[in-house]
């Protein structure tokens, strides 16, 4: 089987994505990756790329086909709009020169933020006569205004109307949650075949160097207290202002607890000014660590954190981090209401609070450190053999193998 996936995002960026292309590879999948230069997130097109040009390269021999962008910048809506619009334009213009000589029987898309990058994807898949799949990471046009990204409802509703027009090319949809489904029903065309396929767990890649200097320093600070860690993007969707209110009450009340913030992203800044500005000395910003690190980072917290911010399609999310969280053996806290707050739950991995309520998020921060060290332990161990069951790479790879291979048959059995 002959496969195209196409995402705007795509190593060396750290996606979900890589893993997965990787186990279709090994399954005898051949697998073609359509993508554009490598700009997230720092903003600036990676060493060794160039953003104004195509280019051809070989992961593990897998070939990877790059078309130009305009890098998305740092905290601009303006350039990350363009970032998007371009990669759709660059995509639909260089993607089927690039592909002319390839022939595929099924087109892949890997659809975070923005989801208009099926559009190309849509014209590939007409032009090589193959069924369409969108494996979709985020709801739009709900995520644009619920992130504040975008408050027009004249623009809202054009989005929206693109979006119906890619779910009405759509051969099968997966979602990552069952709360995606009736969203999406709302805009897809009857019939439009909706299933559910959960990200998985990435694959932890030993780190071949010896750990900096730096990041020793900061696994020592995180072994050495009650720690909570949050690890990824810093961004509007994960409420930290309610991590700070809950970090400057925890302060005033004497509890040990110290919170790390390990990433980066757009309130990077804003972060700091407020972490100075409240004199919060139990938070620190430690910045962004490469990946194979976050397997040293998880072990060494004594508890993870997971928040998004109390809007209604944050109920609908599973964050991705929450599966990784699971692997890791660590006991979780779940600050956001709905489908991620349910996965921990049925896990027995840890505890939840209300998204938004640095008050009751404080509270489960003395509660799980309230129990005994063998009660955490528990629920790390609960965790970890849940994600073992339910989201492991190789399992879901032999299921998305199994899922193209089907539609593809329908496919040869209805052409005339």
């Amino acid at each position: 089987m002959r496969v195209l996936v196409l995402s705007q995002y795509f190593w060396p960026e750290n996606f979900g994505i890589t893993g997965l292309v990787k186990s279709l590879q090994e399954r005898g999948v051949e697998v073609t990756v359509l993508t554009g230069q490598p700009n997230y997130p720092s903003g600036s097109v990676f060493d060794g790329y160039s953003a104004w040009q195509t280019s051809r390269e070989l992961m593990d021999g897998i070939p990877v086909l790059r078309v130009p962008v305009a890098p998305r910048g740092k905290k601009s809506g303006l350039r990350l709009a363009v970032n998007y619009l371009a990669f759709v334009a660059s995509a639909l213009v260089f993607g089927p020169w690039l592909l002319r000589r390839h022939r595929f029987d099924v087109v892949f898309v890997y659809a975070p933020s923005p989801l208009l990058q099926a559009i190309p994807a849509i014209f590939i898949a007409w032009l090589k006569r193959a069924p369409m799949v969108l494996w979709v990471q985020d709801l739009w046009p709900e995520s644009l205004s619920a992130t504040g990204f975008v408050r027009n409802a004249r623009v809202l509703g054009w989005v929206g109307s693109v979006v119906r027009f890619i779910y009405r090319h759509t051969d099968l949809a997966l979602i990552p949650s069952e709360g995606f489904r009736k969203p999406i029903e709302k805009l897809a065309p009857p019939g439009m075949p909706i299933e559910f396929y959960p990200n998985a767990v990435a694959r932890s890649e030993p780190c071949s160097e010896p750990l900096s200097e730096p990041i020793q320093v900061l696994l020592a600070g995180i072994a050495g207290c009650r720690s909570v860690v949050f690890a990824g993007n810093l961004g509007a969707a994960q409420s930290l202002e309610t991590i700070l209110g809950a970090a400057e009450y925890l302060a005033k009340e004497g509890h040990e607890a110290r919170f790390f913030l390990v990433g980066s992203g757009s309130l990077s800044d804003w972060l700091a000014e407020e972490i100075e500005r409240r004199g919060l000395s139990n938070v620190s910003l430690p910045g962004r660590f490469p990946p194979e690190t976050m397997p040293a980072i998880y072990e060494a917290a004594s508890v993870l954190l997971v928040s998004l911010r109390d809007e209604p399609i944050f109920a609908l999310t599973i964050p991705s981090k929450v599966q990784g969280y699971l692997a890791a053996g660590k006991p979780i806290i779940a600050a956001l209401n709905g489908e991620g707050a349910r996965l921990v739950e049925a896990a027995s991995a840890g505890v939840t609070a209300p998204a938004g309520d640095c008050r009751a998020l404080a509270d489960r921060v003395i509660q799980i450190f309230g129990l005994e060290e063998a009660e955490r332990r528990e629920m790390g161990e609960n965790g970890r053999q849940f994600a073992q069951r339910h989201f492991e790479l190789d399992g879901l790879a032999d299921t998305l193998v199994s899922r193209l291979d089907a539609l593809t048959v329908k496919r040869r059995n209805s052409s005339p």
